[in-house]
C-alpha cells in the first residue's frame, strides 16, 4: 500500500521558495507512487488549489488543532521549518500543531543558524524534539544540528534540495560567443547584487562585453516593508557604474519552465550572496543540475557542493575577487568545461525524482519502528 504523506508547508501561488520546494517534493512523491495531501499555511483565506487538502489559517482561533487533525489522517507529516512562515514570534505557533500529531513527523530545515537567539533556539529545538527524524539538505546543516542543539546523530539525515532535470548537452564556452552572467531569485537585501554589479563594471574592458541578467521579482515581505527601494538602489549603481548595456533586469515571477530556459541559456550562474548562515540554496542547486558552471560566495552550501570542481568560491562582499572569478570562466580556455562536467556529474542525485525516492524509504523507516536508525 502507497504511504500516504501530509506536507505542512506554505505552497503555490505563494510565491517563496519553501512553496516551490513543497509543490517540487509533492508532485515527485506522487510520481514515485505515495499519495499526497498539503495542509498550506495561509495568512488569509486563499483560493483552491490542487493537491491542498486544508488551509491552516495560522490567525484563526483552533486553527493549529485542526491542521494537526488532518495531518493525523495521514501515514506521516512532513514538516516543512522556516522560521518566518507560521504565526508568532520566530513562528512559534508551530509547535501547537506539532504538540498534537500523532503520526510520525518528518521535519525539515531549511534554516539553521549558528548564532540563533535563545527564542529562535527553543523554537527549532521544539520542532527536533517532536520530529520522528530530522531532515537537513546538507552535511554543514547536519553538524550543526547535532552540536548546536545536542540531538542524537541517529536522529539527523541529509537529503538534498532537489531541483528538475534541466541539464544541457555540454555547451561550454569559447570567447568571443557566449557571455551571459545570470543571478535569479527573489530579490531583497542579502542576495549581494550590489557587489556583482561592481564586478560586472571591472569586465567593461570584454570584447564583447558580458551580459549580466538579474531575474526575478522582488520578494513579497520586502515589497510590503519597502516596495521597490533595494531594486532601485541597484539601478542607480548600474547607472553611476556607466554599465546599462551590460545589464538587465528582469522583475518577473517566472514559470519553472520559462525560468529553467533562461537557466540553460545562461554561461555563468553568479551567487553573490551575503549570508555566512545559508546551509541551503535551491538557485545552487538547480544550476549544478543545468550543468552550469557557478561563481559563488562561500556560504556553507556552496562550499560543500562546488568544493569538488564544479564551480568558484569567492569572498563574500569582494567585487574584485567576483570579477576576477567571471573572467577566468568567461575568458581561460579549459576553465569553464571541466567545471560544467562536474557539475554534471552531480547532477544525478539532485534530480527531484532521486530525492523523493529518499523520502519514500524515510517513510518506510519511520513506519518501522525497528528500523529507526538512520544511515
Amino acid at each position: 500500500m502507497a504511504i500516504r504523506f501530509g506536507i505542512l508547508s506554505t505552497f503555490p501561488p505563494t510565491q517563496c521558495g519553501l512553496a516551490t520546494f513543497s509543490q517540487a517534493l509533492a508532485t515527485h512523491l506522487q510520481v514515485s507512487g505515495a499519495d499526497v495531501g498539503i495542509v498550506r499555511v495561509v495568512e488569509s483565506p486563499q483560493a483552491a488549489v490542487r493537491l491542498v487538502t486544508h488551509q491552516y489559517l495560522i490567525t484563526a482561533p483552533g486553527a493549529a488543532r485542526t491542521a494537526a487533525e488532518v495531518l493525523n489522517s495521514f501515514d506521516v507529516a512532513i514538516v516543512q521549518h522556516e522560521y518566518g512562515i507560521y504565526g508568532g514570534r520566530d513562528g512559534v505557533d508551530v509547535l501547537d500543531v506539532l504538540a498534537e500529531v500523532r503520526v510520525p513527523i518528518l521535519a525539515v530545515l531549511h534554516t539553521v543558524l549558528t548564532q540563533p537567539t535563545s527564542h529562535q533556539h527553543y523554537v527549532l529545538a521544539g520542532v527536533i524534539e517532536a520530529a520522528s527524524v530530522v531532515v537537513t539538505m546538507t552535511e554543514t546543516a547536519r553538524e550543526r544540528v547535532i552540536v548546536g542543539w545536542g540531538v542524537d546523530p541517529a536522529k539527523v539525515t541529509v537529503i538534498a534540495h532537489g531541483a528538475e532535470d534541466n541539464r544541457t548537452a555540454g555547451r561550454h564556452i569559447t570567447a568571443p560567443m557566449g557571455r551571459t552572467v545570470l543571478t535569479w531569485g527573489l530579490l531583497g537585501e542579502g542576495k549581494g547584487i550590489e557587489w556583482a554589479l561592481e564586478a560586472i563594471a571591472g569586465l567593461s574592458d570584454l570584447t564583447p562585453r558580458p551580459l549580466y541578467r538579474v531575474v526575478g521579482q522582488t520578494h513579497p515581505r520586502v515589497l510590503e516593508r519597502e516596495g521597490e527601494a533595494y531594486r532601485d538602489r541597484l539601478k542607480a549603481l548600474v547607472r553611476s557604474f556607466g554599465i546599462a548595456s551590460m545589464v538587465e533586469f528582469d522583475g518577473r515571477y517566472l514559470d519553472g519552465p520559462t525560468l529553467r530556459r533562461i537557466v540553460r541559456d545562461a554561461d555563468v550562474i553568479l551567487l553573490p550572496y551575503d549570508s555566512r548562515d545559508q546551509v541551503t540554496s535551491g538557485v545552487l542547486t538547480e544550476a549544478v543540475v543545468a550543468g552550469k558552471p557557478v561563481v559563488s560566495t562561500a556560504f556553507p552550501h556552496a562550499l560543500e557542493l562546488l568544493s569538488s570542481g564544479a564551480g568558484i568560491l569567492v569572498p563574500r562582499q569582494d567585487p574584485a575577487a567576483i570579477s576576477a572569478a567571471l573572467r577566468r570562466v568567461l575568458t581561460e580556455p579549459g576553465v569553464a568545461g571541466p567545471m560544467a562536467a562536474r557539475a554534471r556529474a552531480l547532477a544525478p542525485s539532485l534530480l527531484w525524482s532521486a530525492v523523493a525516492a529518499q523520502y519514500v524509504r524515510l517513510g518506510d523507516i519511520v513506519l518501522e519502528p525497528s528500523e529507526r536508525a538512520i544511515v
